[in-house]
This record gives structure tokens, C-alpha cells and sequence, in this order.
């Protein structure tokens, strides 16, 4: 097996699943381009380029690919061949469009596409099925939002592996050194601890931790700092971590203390609202509540938590208005934070798997804001 995708079995359960839903739907078929869905259905990491390349998959029916034939090997890495599906490619000059007509019976057929689908492809598409694609999104939505054994275990591999960055994290943080240094140290960490690649650092120290999208620049590290650190990376088949820390290099000062012990219930609290039925904007509202008693609330200015799978974002958004049940597989981030303009800010986040009765963490890092001792480098007198 390849080891960017699972076992092919794992993709038969998948295909079937989805072809059921879209039936159930009222539609003819699905058109899958290159993307994370894609990607869930046939373990392809194909990409969109100019020349079209879509899964068709019928509600009934077999699916079929549609694929440039100068791109034709590219299918060798996905579970395309294995599942043994057709395989309809074209040359330049030819109209793939007209292959994924043939593909789901010729007559104008009611389709829906993945959101990922450049207009390029879009629209001459649309012209030949003769009627306006809707989206998958709402077909898709509850196979990828739900995770299987396996994608579980990759969750908690990828888990595992950002908590001893995050072990190693204080060592990086050495007054005098910038936030573009740390970062740097970071990623190589990332790699170095089993992630295939980065997907993102975060590292706000003082004032630029206040600001929850901060990636990193050249200020430097000082005694006394707040360093928020945000890390991820995919790991193997493509399952991504997502881990956030938050750091004081030397002894913080007293209303830190007081106010990060308020975020730290927060989070906690979120935590352990978790559970089967419960809707994603209750979890929301148990961290914001907290934080609310204190009179914080105005300083915590994002969504508590985000899905996350092949993608870092994706369903279920734990957001405020999001009446979504809970699910048993469902796995999302849990990371309330404080974020004082010009000041300071900090955040505590794991990724979280819904069980049948309440929920895990696949990080088990501290939540402590962990204080970085200060080593004086002058000589003894």
C-alpha cells in the first residue's frame, strides 16, 4: 500500500457510501475534481490544473475517471487501478466534458460538484449536462465529518508526534533569537518527529500573539514575553495535527496567571461538554460562558473549533450558530483564547474525537502556561 492513502477496501466502503447518498439526494451523479474529496474517495492527490480530471460516480452505476492521458500515471498512485475502475483519458483536442456525460448516461443529468471545481471547468461542463451543477458539499459533508478506525488512529499518530514538538518548543525559545528562528526550528521539528510535511507555524510572541493569525517575522524574543505556539503538519496517509501551546519565557506577571487560568477552565470546560447530541454551538458556549463570567468574552474574537481530517478546516465548524449534533467519530479542535491588542494574547487548543459517551484528546501536552526558565549568560562575580 501506498503509505499516502489507506488500504483499498477502505475506499470500496467510501464509493459505496456515497452513491447512496447522492441517490437518496434525487441526483444522477457526483463529479469529483481534485481535492480533499477526491482525495477521501479514491486517495488521489491529483491536482487541478488546465486539463480536466474528475472522478464521475453515478448514483447508479460504476464510476468512472476522466483523466488527461499525458496525466494517466498519476493515477498509479492513488487506489484508482487497485479498485479497478474505468478509466475513460483524452488527448488534447478532445471534449472531456462530453466523457462525463457519456458517463453518467447522456441525458441532461441533475450532478452535483465538489466546491473545489475551478470555473474553467465548471462551465463548459455545465454547457454539455445542460442543467446547473449543485454542490456535494451537503452529499459529502456527513461521510467525511464522521472518521473511521483509521482515520482515528492517524489522528492520534499525528497527535502524538505534534506533542513532542511541542516538547521540545522551549528550547527554541531563547531571548534574542526572532520568531522567523523559532519557526524555523519548528518545522524541521515537525518532520523530524513523523510529519510528512508542515502544514503551518504560528509563533506570536508579546504583542503579536494577540493577533490569532500571526505567522511569524523577524522580532526578537525578550524576557517576559507571552509566546503563543501554533503548530500542524500532515502525517501519513495525509491526516493532519493541530496543536496550540502557549509560553512565558521567564516568570509571567500576575494578571497573566489570573487571566490564563480563566482560559485554561474555558478550554476544559469546552472539553467536557463534549458528547454525542450535544450541537457544536453548545461546546462553543461553554467556553465562551466561562470566559464571560470574568468579563473576558469581548476578548475571545474566533469560533472555539474547527473540523479537521485531510484538511485542517473542515466540518464541523464549533461556531456559534452551528445547531449540528454531535456524532460519535466526529474529531474537531478545542481552543478557546485571550487576545489583548498591542499587548499580549494566548491560546489552548487539542483536537478532539467525539466517543459514544463524551470525548478524547489526541493531545496530551500540558495546558499549564508553561514558563521557559531564563538562563543568565554573564559571568558570576
Amino acid at each position: 500500500m501506498d503509505s499516502h492513502r489507506f488500504d483499498a477496501e477502505v475506499y470500496v466502503r467510501r464509493l459505496a457510501v456515497a452513491a447512496a447518498a447522492t441517490a437518496a439526494a434525487g441526483l444522477t451523479g457526483l463529479v469529483i475534481s481534485p481535492g480533499y474529496d477526491l482525495r477521501y474517495l479514491v486517495g488521489s492527490r491529483a491536482q487541478t490544473f488546465e486539463r480536466f480530471t474528475a472522478l464521475v460516480l453515478p448514483a447508479a452505476g460504476e464510476p468512472t475517471v476522466v483523466v488527461p492521458r499525458l496525466e494517466r500515471a498519476s493515477l498509479y498512485a492513488s487506489a484508482v487501478m487497485e479498485l479497478g475502475l474505468a478509466v475513460r483519458d483524452w488527448v488534447d483536442g478532445e471534449d472531456p466534458y462530453r466523457l462525463v456525460s457519456d458517463a453518467l448516461g447522456g441525458a441532461p443529468a441533475a450532478t452535483a460538484v465538489t466546491d473545489s471545481m475551478p470555473a474553467l471547468h465548471l462551465l463548459p461542463l455545465t454547457s454539455v449536462l445542460d442543467v446547473l451543477p449543485v454542490l456535494a458539499t451537503d452529499i459529502l459533508r456527513g461521510l467525511r465529518m464522521v472518521k473511521e478506525t483509521a482515520e482515528i488512529d492517524a489522528l492520534r499518530k499525528a497527535g502524538a508526534a505534534i506533542d513532542r514538538v511541542h516538547a521540545r518548543v522551549p528550547e527554541f525559545l531563547v531571548p534574542g533569537r526572532t520568531e522567523a528562528e523559532v519557526a524555523a526550528d519548528i518545522a524541521e521539528a515537525i518532520v523530524a518527529e513523523g510529519h510528512s510535511e508542515v502544514a503551518f507555524v504560528i509563533v506570536g510572541s508579546g504583542p503579536h500573539g494577540a493577533d490569532p493569525h500571526h505567522e511569524y517575522s523577524d522580532r526578537e524574543l525578550r524576557v517576559g514575553d507571552i509566546v503563543v505556539v501554533d503548530i500542524g503538519g500532515a502525517y501519513a496517509p495525509g491526516y493532519h495535527s493541530d496543536s496550540t501551546r502557549t509560553y512565558s519565557i521567564g516568570e509571567p506577571n500576575d494578571d497573566v496567571v489570573q487571566q490564563y487560568s480563566v482560559l485554561q477552565r474555558a478550554q476544559r470546560a469546552a472539553f467536557e461538554a463534549v458528547r454525542p447530541g450535544v450541537t457544536a454551538e453548545q461546546v462553543d458556549a461553554a467556553a465562551r460562558d466561562v470566559l464571560a463570567e470574568v468579563g473576558l468574552a469581548e476578548y475571545f474574537v474566533h469560533r472555539t473549533g474547527h473540523g479537521i481530517g485531510l484538511s485542517v478546516h473542515e466540518e464541523p465548524y464549533i461556531v456559534a450558530g452551528n445547531d449540528l449534533p454531535l456524532a460519535a467519530g466526529m474529531a474537531f479542535s478545542v481552543e478557546p483564547g485571550i487576545y489583548f491588542p498591542g499587548r499580549w494574547g494566548a491560546r489552548i487548543e487539542d483536537i478532539v474525537v467525539v466517543t459514544e459517551d463524551g470525548a478524547f484528546s489526541v493531545n496530551n501536552r500540558p495546558h499549564e502556561l508553561i514558563v521557559v526558565p531564563v538562563v543568565s549568560s554573564g559571568l558570576a562575580r
